[in-house]
């Protein structure tokens, strides 16, 4: 597989009101540089273009996706902390910006402790804690929606009821999107917590005016597995499900 062609140089803030949340300069959405397409050391999921030798910019106005907030078990970090998210967004997989939103799966105090959390980011600005309370279990949907002058973030607990929305502009390309389980960044590559599976379900994209699932054939796709420097596997990526729309990230390595 060749290199990607970019990622991101720096990282972002994650704000998290607990102590020894993850640590100042926490990002999400950041994918490697000189990473091959394919494999990433702290993504796992899918990722959508036109085209992925040449994507087109100005091209994504929507992404939605749904997921179950996964429980990690902290018995597995080896008593340091260790971090997940769940998200959707638009860009950050061959561009310099990134739109999204998700949830937060993790092990704090020296990964005794479980906690989860919500958040909004549009890189290269820093992550939004969401003022919703998360639990284990909740049944989450997403949306990012490109409206012509601004991006509308929107975070939905089916389960709880809760909802957020977010308006933003922002200068950026448009030019994939993506449904990720992520290991977050900090001066590197954060321990990945134990969070079991997660299976993304109902994903859906907008390109071109044309609205398909991941395997629809108007774009080309990418399945990306989780990988440390040695080549093996931290987070596998399943294959879509037949409605193309769905699949499962399995936990298999804490880094």
């Amino acid at each position: 597989m060749r290199a990607a062609r970019l990622a991101f140089a720096a990282a972002c803030l994650l704000i998290l009101a607990l102590p020894d949340a993850a640590p100042a300069g926490t990002g999400h959405g950041l994918r490697l540089r000189g990473e091959r397409l394919g494999t990433s050391t702290n993504w796992a999921g899918y990722a959508i273009e036109t085209s992925l030798a040449s994507p087109a910019r100005g091209a994504v106005s929507d992404v939605k996706g749904s997921w179950i907030v996964p429980a990690v078990d902290c018995s597995a970090t080896g008593g340091v902390s260790a971090y997940s998210a769940s998200w959707v967004g638009i860009d950050g997989y061959s561009s310099n910006s990134v739109e999204q939103t998700g949830t937060e799966s993790d092990c704090l105090n020296n990964g005794a402790t479980p906690y989860y959390a919500a958040w909004w980011e549009m890189y290269p600005k820093g992550s939004r804690r969401i003022g919703m309370t998360i639990h284990p279990g909740d049944q989450m949907r997403a949306e990012v929606r490109w409206t012509g002058s601004a991006f509308v973030l929107t975070l939905a607990d089916a389960t709880t009821g809760a909802t957020f929305t977010t308006t933003q502009r922002a200068k950026a390309d448009r030019s994939s999107a993506e449904w990720v389980v992520e290991a977050p960044w900090s001066g590197g590559v954060l321990p990945l917590a134990d969070f079991g599976s997660t299976s993304m379900t109902g994903a859906s994209a907008t390109v071109n005016g044309h609205t398909g699932a991941i395997s629809d054939a108007a774009w080309q796709a990418d399945g990306i597995q989780m990988v440390n420097g040695a080549g093996q596997t931290k987070a596998a990526t399943g294959p879509l499900d037949a409605t193309g729309a769905s699949f499962t990230v399995s936990w298999l390595r804490a880094s």
